[in-house]
C-alpha cells in the first residue's frame, strides 16, 4: 500500500523505519513544524523530520493539518492508508475522509484504558503491571476509534517512562506493520472499544510531578519513575527546586520523618509518608545531573533541613 507516515517524536522513528523495511510504499512524511529548541532556542525539526530527511522521503510540515494547502498535497498523494504515531496534532473530519483505509493510530496502552497524551506515564503511576500498544481507527474521539491490533508489555518494578516506552515503540512498530498487512489482505477485523475500563491518561504538568513527603513510599517510586525522563519529578530544598531521578525504596527503614535527610556513606536518605527511600541522581537548579550523595555534601546539608 501507499502511505503517509505521521509522528513527531523519537518514539515513532521506529515505526517509520519498520514501514521503510515493510512491503508497503511510504510516499512521504507528515511532522510538525520545527520549532525552538535546546537553551539557545533555535529553529529545529523534529526526530521524525530528521529521519525522513535521512531516507530522503518528501517532508510535509503544515501549521494545521486541516490547512487548504496540506489537504491537497494529500489529496495528489493518493495514499491508501496513514500510519499515526505520536503525531501531536489533532486530524480534522477533513484530512481523515481524505485516506481511504483511514489513519491507523499507534497508541501506547491496551485500549480502552488510558486514553490521552500520557498513557505511560499514568500507566506506571498507577502501579499496573501490564500494558501494552493498540493499533486503532482514528476517529474524531480521544483515543476512541475500533480497534485492530494489540501487543502487551510487563511493566518491570524498575521501569522508568523512557525505559517502558523505548520497548513499546519496538513492539509497537511491528504491530503497525502486521495491522497495515492485515488491511492490505483484506483480513484486518475492526472492533469496538470496550465502555468499561476507560481511563484518561492527561499531559503531566509540573505540578504533578512535585513529589509529595506525605505520600507513602511506594507511591513516590512510581512517580518519579514515571516523570522519568519527562517532565522530571522534583522537590523543595533551601526554596530551589531539585529534580529527583529513581529512587530505592528501604522497606526496613521507618526512622525519618516525611522529607527528613540523613546523608551516609550509602546515600542520602529520605523519610516519607511509610518507610525511607534513597535518593538516586538528582539536578540541582542551573546545574546538571549528579549522584545525591555528591549533592549533598557539596550543599553541606544541616540536619533540621528537609525536602518539602
Amino acid at each position: 500500500m501507499r502511505l503517509l507516515f505521521a509522528g513527531t517524536p523519537a518514539v515513532a522513528v521506529p515505526t517509520l523505519n519498520a514501514l521503510m523495511s515493510s512491503r508497503h510504499e511510504v510516499v512521504a512524511v507528515l511532522t510538525r513544524p520545527d520549532a525552538p529548541a535546546g537553551r539557545g532556542k533555535h529553529m529545529a525539526g523534529s526526530e521524525v523530520a530528521a529521519r525522513a530527511t535521512e531516507l530522503g522521503l518528501p517532508l510535509l510540515q503544515p501549521r494545521r493539518p486541516g490547512d487548504a494547502d496540506f489537504l491537497a498535497a494529500l489529496t495528489a498523494l493518493a495514499v491508501d492508508a496513514a500510519p499515526i504515531v505520536a503525531y501531536g496534532g489533532l486530524i480534522p473530519p477533513a484530512t481523515l475522509a481524505l485516506v481511504r483505509n483511514g489513519w491507523i493510530n499507534l497508541h501506547f496502552s491496551l485500549l480502552p484504558a488510558w486514553r490521552g497524551a500520557a498513557p505511560v506515564q499514568r500507566a506506571i503511576m498507577a502501579g499496573d503491571d501490564v500494558t501494552g500498544a493498540t493499533t486503532f481507527v482514528l476517529d474524531e474521539g480521544l483515543d476512541t476509534g475500533e480497534t485492530l491490533g494489540v501487543v502487551t508489555e510487563t511493566i518491570r518494578l524498575t521501569d522508568t517512562s523512557g525505559d517502558l516506552l523505548a520497548r513499546l515503540a519496538t513492539s509497537g512498530a511491528e504491530l503497525m506493520v502486521r495491522t497495515l498487512d492485515a488491511i492490505e489482505a483484506g483480513v484486518a477485523v475492526p472492533a469496538r472499544q470496550p465502555l468499561d475500563g476507560v481511563s484518561l491518561a492527561p499531559k503531566l504538568s509540573s505540578a504533578d510531578v512535585r513529589v509529595d513527603w506525605q505520600s507513602p513510599a511506594l507511591a513516590i517510586d512510581r512517580l518519579v519513575r514515571a516523570a522519568t525522563p519527562q517532565p522530571g519529578a522534583w522537590t523543595v530544598v533551601r526554596e530551589e527546586r531539585l529534580g529527583l531521578g529513581p529512587v530505592t525504596l528501604l522497606r526496613d527503614d521507618s526512622s525519618l520523618e516525611p522529607g527528613e535527610m540523613a546523608v551516609d556513606k550509602a546515600g542520602v536518605r529520605v523519610g516519607t509518608g511509610s518507610h525511607a527511600v534513597r535518593l538516586g541522581e538528582v539536578r540541582p537548579a542551573s546545574k546538571r545531573s549528579m549522584p545525591a550523595v555528591d549533592w549533598a555534601r557539596g550543599a553541606r546539608l544541616t540536619p533540621d533541613e528537609r525536602l518539602t
